[in-house]
């Protein structure tokens, strides 16, 4: 029996023991109360249903991830006793080799056999991959069967099972909070243990204030004293995430909250709002095109026109003005949500005492509002220094410690992409000061969004 139709029969076993067990707590609910014992319900019907459903899936769903993990052994155990199995070479790896690739033709990950050795088990494993299946759905549905028997036996009035399903509930999201902050501890503890190997190879001086960034003459015997300075990469990133990107977002969606929050009617806002937060769903990848293609060329030959030289069709300006479009929905729904918080008595009393329009906006509502504003820009911000596909596109991969936003540069998150494609190796600086780049831009974007979220719950206390 497959993966999917055993779950589905789990799944359609879960919907039938609902039913029942509410059925059946409804119907002795019923009979208390026209006996007169209305103190002895406890749990509404609908929990005795996820009680006995969740007795029903549960331990089902846990043999069915341990057979899972403890199944395939079994399967190669089988095979290698098949006869079939006995001309098999001794060498560990190439016998691996063969079972690897009898067992992708027997489930259908591999449409022909290279080795003839392994064709002929390939049908020894269909047969064991069949049995075992069999064998695994056979003992879930027994433990279905039986979790559900054992839930439904307690279904009566007076049973708890509201606090029962609760304190699974509970459990289930304690679950998931340790899964996020070990993860979080996870990629930090990896970031620290690379960083601190790459930090070995090269003084953590020369990274953080050398001005000179070409891993791969390190990687060719040149030394590691004058090949990981990595200030170009800080700037680069500063320059099109923090200052480029910036100019454009913090005008744009400030004036596009202020338009929508106070100037545009009811039917142009339902309409303008949504349009706008488009373009944060709008992929990285067609921004990055959308740069390369149009706004790169665009602003070569415009340099060129006007007499610059050295233009190049790769970018910081490109870069950072398709960038800050794109973050234009960070700014604009943060100012929108935190004007349109301010308190209409302090719009209504800035216009009874005579200001206009634009006057309340500039003298009333924005520094009323400015904290919000503040926290929209930084999250913004922490969005822009960790784009990677716009800068490759158009930005180019060039290391330059330049004010000039015609130039090519690059930002930490594309060498980071860079250091680690293809086939490395790890214990080079050249591969490891990725991970040393990737602790300076976590710790970055980490202080970003604190400082954020600060601001955003100074003002959430002040107008909530």
């Amino acid at each position: 029996m497959t993966g999917p139709a055993i779950f589905l029969l789990l799944a359609g076993l879960g919907a039938i023991a609902w039913v029942s067990a509410r059925a059946r707590a409804l119907r002795l609910q019923t009979v208390a109360r026209t006996s007169g014992r209305r103190d002895a319900v406890h749990s509404l019907p609908g929990y005795h249903g996820w009680y006995v459903a969740l007795w029903t899936l549960i331990p089902a769903a846990i043999f069915l991830a341990i057979w899972a993990n403890v199944s395939p052994g079994l399967i190669t155990q089988t095979v290698l006793s098949d006869p079939a199995a006995q001309s098999l070479p001794a060498d560990a790896f190439s016998r691996s080799a063969i079972l690897g690739e009898a067992r992708n033709i027997a489930s259908g990950a591999q449409a022909a056999a290279f080795n003839p050795a392994a064709q002929a088990l390939v049908e020894p494993y269909r047969s064991a991959i069949s049995e075992y299946g069999v064998i695994g759905a056979v003992l879930a549905l027994v433990l279905a069967f039986a979790g559900g028997a054992y839930a439904f036996t307690r279904v009566r009035p007076d049973f708890r099972a509201r606090t029962r399903v609760e304190r699974l509930v509970m459990a289930s999201l304690l679950i998931a909070s340790l899964l996020a902050i070990v993860t979080t501890l996870g990629i930090v503890v990896s970031l620290l243990w690379e960083s601190i190997r790459f930090f070995s190879m090269v003084n953590p001086v020369d990274f953080l204030f050398g001005t000179k960034w070409s891993p791969q003459s390190a990687a060719m015997g040149y030394g590691n004293k004058d090949a990981f300075g990595a200030v170009p990469l800080f700037w680069g990133t500063i320059f099109i995430g923090a200052i480029i990107a910036m100019v454009v977002a913090i005008p744009l969606g400030l004036m596009s909250a202020i338009y929508l929050t106070q100037y545009a009617r009811p039917q142009v806002r339902k309409w303008m709002k949504p349009i706008l937060e488009v373009l944060a769903g709008v992929p990285t990848v067609v921004y990055g095109y959308f740069a390369a293609l149009t706004i790169a060329p665009a602003l070569r030959d415009f340099a060129v026109s006007v007499g610059i030289h050295g233009a190049s069709s790769e970018s910081a300006l490109a870069a950072g003005l398709v960038m800050g479009v794109m973050i234009i929905p960070f700014v604009s729904s943060m100012a929108d949500d935190s004007i349109a918080a301010v308190p209409q008595s302090m719009r209504d009393g800035s216009l009874a005492m005579g200001a206009t329009t634009s006057e309340t906006i500039r003298k009333v509502l924005i520094p009323a509002a400015l904290p919000g504003v503040v926290g929209g820009v930084l999250l913004a911000v922490s969005r822009a220094i960790g784009e990677t596909m716009i800068v490759v596109m158009a930005a180019g991969l060039a290391a330059n410690l330049t004010l000039n936003p015609f130039s090519s540069v690059t930002t930490v998150t594309t060498q980071i992409v860079q250091l680690l494609t293809g086939d490395q190796e790890f214990d080079s600086a050249k591969t490891l000061a990725a991970f040393a780049l990737g602790l300076v831009l976590f710790i970055v974007t980490l202080l970003l969004n604190i400082v954020a979220l600060r601001v955003v719950k100074k003002y959430r206390e002040a107008y909530e």
